[in-house]
């Protein structure tokens, strides 16, 4: 992995040269290369800042868990490159230096001379829920998705690991009528990023939109599949290297205003891990009050087994500032009305107040 990101990396820096080479009227170098770092696209995003965290009914001495916590924390720093190779195939690749981890890199191809028909393989993120396909970049709540997104589309299942909502594939997708419907059908390893697949078995995942003015989006998405654990779960009796039934499905939509920041997101999500059912749903909103300054405000309710009540609220009020183009500051206040705690005498599901306040800064280039 280190070998493969290095070669990447310098081979952007060669481009670069190339870049500068040219701007100085160097003339010699083959036509190809310069073609080649005029396709290059270079983007990234960074984001950070400081947390503060109450959990009611802890114990300061809790040696797995604490009462109160605070810390500066870099979330994020991503460098994205995109390559146009023709105007129909595109090439793309994305490093978290903070993690450390490769996120995505796939290469697409546009079959039709419309958008109704392209493919694409490699890592990227799947296609299940609304808010799994969205940038951290474009997301309201600073800890990014609600809590029925975190754990059905895998960004942080127990028994899967942290996936960040991404996976291994082929996708198949366009839009048709001016746009008006899109569509996307994928196969998956249904296993993660970076990783093979655990068994044999494919996750189907399939995702259609209607955008009936262009305002307003209305989308289904399912997942059908078969899932190989890596860990337990406190959630359920599926324990460490099982396969089981693994099906998911959701419906919601989304406005977001032409000429503000005005938007409002709504969506309904359940899920069935072999005969655990998840269910849940969110609806958070953004709404300008000043120039570049929005109120943002989110209810998130997640039951992550229906049989035992492991139910959960979050609340999120909070307000961002647009200081350049897609640049913010956002301040947040989140309550949480329950937790999961390790014990030394097993898992134990109890209902109690987490408070937060939360502050970060995003920069992004493009």
């Amino acid at each position: 992995m280190g070998f493969r990101f290095t070669s990447i990396l310098t081979m952007l820096l060669c481009l670069a040269g190339v870049g500068s080479m040219k701007a100085q009227g160097n003339n010699k170098l083959p036509d190809w290369t310069i073609d080649l770092a005029k396709r290059v696209q270079i983007d990234g995003y960074a984001q950070g800042g400081f947390v503060y965290q109450h959990t009611g009914g802890l114990k300061d001495d809790d040696q797995l868990n604490k009462k109160d916590y605070n810390t500066f924390e870099m979330k994020r720093v991503f460098l994205v490159v995109g390559a146009p190779i023709t105007d129909r195939w595109f090439a793309m690749f994305m490093h978290d230096f903070n993690g450390g981890v490769v996120h995505e890199y796939w290469t697409s191809y546009r079959f039709t001379n419309n958008k109704a028909f392209s493919a694409k393989i490699g890592q990227f993120k799947h296609a299940y829920t609304i808010e799994n396909n969205m940038s951290p970049t474009e997301l309201e709540a600073i800890d990014v998705c609600s809590e029925g997104v975190t754990y059905l589309a895998g960004c942080n299942d127990p028994l899967m690991g942290v996936q960040y909502g991404r996976d291994l594939g082929l996708e198949l997708f366009g839009e048709t009528n001016n746009g008006k419907f899109a569509y996307k059908a994928a196969v998956m390893n249904g296993q993660g990023i970076n990783k093979k697949d655990g068994n044999s078995e494919k996750d189907f995942i399939g995702h259609l939109e209607f955008h009936p003015t262009d305002e307003l989006n209305i989308v289904a998405t399912g997942q059908l599949g078969r899932g190989h654990s890596i860990n337990g779960s406190p959630y359920n009796n599926i324990g460490p290297n099982q396969d089981y039934k693994r099906n998911r499905w959701s419906a919601g939509l989304q406005y977001k205003s032409q000429t503000s920041h005005l938007s409002l997101r709504a969506e309904y999500l359940e899920g069935r891990d072999d005969d655990v059912t998840s269910r849940g749903a969110y609806v958070t909103g953004v709404l300008p009050v000043a120039p570049k300054l929005d109120l943002v405000g989110s209810y998130d309710f997640f039951n992550f087994n229906v049989k035992e009540h492991m139910d959960q609220h979050k609340a999120i009020f909070g307000l961002q500032y647009w200081f350049y183009k897609r640049c913010r500051v956002q301040l947040q206040y989140v309550y949480k009305s329950a937790a999961l705690l390790n014990t030394p005498a097993g898992k134990e599901f109890t209902h109690c107040a987490n408070h937060a306040i939360m502050c970060q800064m995003q920069v992004r280039l493009k």
